[in-house]
């Protein structure tokens, strides 16, 4: 296909009524759609959130940060998104409240507004569909813009967000937009009804992982769902949040850039949430599309500039390049076993009162949705029929694709923004909805982690470990090990003694330390292969300086400043910022290459003497200890490009099968198409640990 020179297709993608509905994996699996078409797609993130990035977000509340490769900490789902799409994305794929309101405050510190009042319209909308914009600068210009925009309609939090996508359908054109919804219809057991009206709309937000991107950015979980669907690398433009926003216009407003003006979150905020949106669209090449999740839910205080900024997006780039998704829940009542369109109808009502019309709607429900029931949401949200689809409960996430494609909202947005594309081409995702469906092993693998009560704090790390079963046709059982119950002999034993493999993934302070160490001499000490990633390399390494290389005070300056034998030490480089107790943006962050070994467990398992992935630690294996270790047995098999850094670190082959960590978190890269090495190699070890197992009970 040739290269687009023109304005990319907007698809917004909102949700109605609850959150957590799966507006990130509708958008991510629509990506994928597209690009199995031929289509050339971006994603994007919008988080109504004041935080900046999620970069300092408590992992129970927020979950994973996924990283991108150019360091951005975003949104997990921007993790769906490179896994579903096998793309990069970075920074610019996660658009938060927080990154519009900072600019608009600060350019009207700075007097740029010239004396204008700055308000949310359109100063925050405008700076989001600015960000909304940027994947439409990319280079080739992508055909389409998926844009997620997080939280529910109704959010107060969102509606700059919304303001701003509306805005995008007129400033692009109405046939170049296209708005899904994603809402939800509860099923009440005790009357056996299905119910339409809405329902409250302060859900409260659990954000789980930050996922971040090659350029070093703190994303929503989200992003790493665009990542994975559309196999892209995202960068830190693809999360845009609230706090985002706010600081930006607070920023300028302090150096007087509004020039006397009264700042307003319209046009203020939402002007500068419209900046950050569409920062997607001057990306090198252009994408052909801009796939922008607005979070939260529509009603949302928090969503309100995100949505302004939207809707002006649509009068900036023109109407008919910009198309709303809307996602939205279709509950079925189990006493009266109706399904209830009144929620639905409600969402919709309130997502047209910030000025957005809905495209397509996309029904989330346990069942398939009548040809009645779509025909009464096509009526009455005055969307075409073929536009309402069912987005019923699949038995996996990798399923989502093929469900909307049968569906036909790919056909529709296709036509509808006028895109040249192909028939889809599944020769990549089918043999990974196979894997899933038709293993030929299964494996068991412990993840030691301190969040656990909170899943989608290891959301990339859990998608990585799939996807390196999915390469071998082997189902990976999870099972959550609580480090603190790893602590003593006895309680290793019984949670670990019968895994197959190991995995201690990475996390901050002090807590749980001690049962991640017993976890990895247990792990040692019983040949099960086992794979840490950032604290858990920082924990091999204490581990086996105290129980082998006899530094039985071993520690880290995290846990103990004052220690005296500290292995592991905070980088020379942010000591003083550490000190400062301002914690955002202090980590070493986004994409770095490491030399490997050559002859290593890690070199052999990359296959390559290079290695390049996405990191987010302030700590680092203190040089000073380096040749102790080494002279012990520790093999350092993976260091920066001028060694300075300890990157990978290993036992030998021949004293253990797979004992392997990193300081980096390869999750962020791995793909479900793609998987990461590292974990692929767990897997393998697993399969033969479990194939060695069985003949030793066999004989």
């Amino acid at each position: 296909m040739a290269e687009r020179s023109g304005t990319p297709k907007h698809i917004f993608v909102t949700g109605g009524v609850a959150s957590s509905l799966g507006k990130g994996l509708t958008a991510a699996s629509l990506g994928n759609l597209l690009r199995a078409r031929g289509v050339s797609v971006v994603m994007q993130k919008l988080d109504p959130y004041l935080n900046v990035d999620p970069g300092t977000m408590n992992p129970f509340q927020h979950g994973e940060v996924f990283v991108t490769d150019d360091g951005a900490e975003t949104d997990l789902d921007i993790g769906h998104y490179e896994r579903f799409l096998d793309i990069n994305l970075d920074a610019a794929a996660n658009v938060t409240t927080g990154q519009a309101y900072s600019t608009v405050i600060a350019k009207e510190r700075a007097g740029e507004y010239l004396g204008d009042t700055v308000q949310v319209i359109p100063h925050i909308t405008d700076e989001l569909k600015r960000r909304m914009r940027l994947q439409a600068t990319l280079k080739p210009v992508p055909d389409v813009i998926i844009t997620e925009i997080g939280g529910t309609v109704g959010d107060i939090e969102s509606q700059p967000f919304m303001e701003a996508a509306r805005q995008i359908k007129q400033d692009v054109g109405r046939d170049n937009v296209f708005f899904v919804h994603v809402t939800l219809v509860p099923f009440l057991k005790p009357s056996g009804e299905l119910k339409t009206k809405p329902t409250q709309h302060s859900v409260p937000f659990q954000h789980g992982e930050v996922f971040v991107t090659d350029d070093g950015a703190e994303t929503d979980l989200d992003i790493g769902h665009y990542e994975r669907f559309l196999d892209i690398n995202l960068d830190a433009a693809a999360n845009v949040t609230t706090g985002q926003a706010y600081s930006t216009v607070i920023a300028k407003e302090r150096a007087g850039e509004y020039l006397g003006d009264t700042v307003q979150v319209i046009p203020h905020i939402t002007d500068e949430l419209k900046r950050r949106m569409r920062l997607q669209a001057t990306l090198k090449p252009v994408p052909d599309v801009i796939i922008t999740e607005i979070g939260g839910t529509v009603g949302d205080i928090e969503s309100q500039p995100f949505m302004e900024a939207a809707r002006q997006i649509k009068q900036d780039v023109g109407r008919d390049n910009v198309f709303f998704v809307h996602v939205t829940l279709v509950p079925f009542l189990k006493p009266s076993g109706e399904l209830k369109t009144k929620p639905t109808q409600h969402s919709v009502a309130m997502l047209r009162s910030l000025g957005i019309q809905p495209d397509a709607i996309v029904c989330r429900s346990d069942r398939e949705l009548p040809d009645a029931i779509k025909s009464k949401i096509s009526q009455m949200c005055d969307v075409d029929r073929e536009a309402v689809v069912t987005a019923a409960d699949a038995s996996s996430i990798y399923d989502i694709p093929q469900v909307l494609h049968d569906e036909g909202l790919d056909s529709y947005i296709i036509k509808s923004l006028r895109l040249e594309t192909s028939e889809v081409d599944w020769t990549n995702w089918e043999p990974v909805t196979e894997a899933v469906h038709r293993p030929k092993h299964e494996v068991n693998i412990a993840l030691v982690g301190k969040y656990i009560d909170l899943p989608d704090a290891y959301l990339s790390v859990t998608e990585a470990l799939r996807a390196g079963g999915f390469a071998e046709l082997t189902k990976v059982n999870i099972h959550w090990v609580r480090s603190d119950d790893c602590e003593t002999e006895q309680g290793a034993l019984s949670n670990l003694g019968e895994m197959d493999a190991i995995c201690v993934p990475g996390g901050f302070g002090v807590r749980g330390i001690e049962g991640k160490l017993g976890a990895l001499k247990f792990a040692r000490e019983n040949q099960i292969p086992t794979l840490g990633l950032c604290l858990g390399l920082q924990c091999m390494v204490i581990e086996f300086a105290r129980n082998v290389a006899g530094i039985t005070d071993a520690t880290s300056s995290e846990f103990d400043p004052e220690g005296k034998n500290p292995v592991i030490a905070t980088m020379a480089e942010q000591v003083d910022k550490i000190a400062s107790s301002n914690l955002g943006g202090t980590m070493r962050l986004g994409l770095y290459e490491a030399n490997l070994l050559p002859g290593s467990v890690v070199s052999k398992t990359y296959g390559s003497v290079l290695a390049s992935e996405r990191h987010r630690h302030r700590y680092e294996v203190n040089n000073s200890y380096r040749e102790q270790l080494a002279s012990a047995g520790l093999v350092f098999s993976g260091t920066s490009e001028k060694d300075s850094l300890v990157e990978y670190v290993e036992l030998p082959a021949d004293v253990h099968p797979y004992y392997v960590s990193t300081q980096a978190h390869p999750e962020f890269k791995s793909r479900p198409t793609k998987p990461n090495p590292l974990f692929h190699g767990l897997v393998k070890a697993a399969l033969v640990r479990q194939q060695q197992q069985r003949l030793f009970e066999e004989s």
